[in-house]
């Protein structure tokens, strides 16, 4: 996975992390977004969807 992610786009490195410092963990869409919504995040991209402040 993270071979095919450096020749796709030449960052060697894949991070997994929460959302946000104690929220918990988003399964879905609706949840990432009601994480953005209740948050300071600056962005949200959720597929081909660009959601900013």
């Amino acid at each position: 996975l993270i071979d095919a992610f450096y020749r796709k786009t030449g960052v060697p490195v894949v991070l997994n992390t929460s959302f946000n410092e104690n929220e918990p963990i988003v399964n879905d869409p609706e949840q990432a977004l009601d994480c953005f919504m209740r948050t300071k995040m600056d962005m949200l991209v959720l597929g081909n969807n660009v959601i900013t402040r």
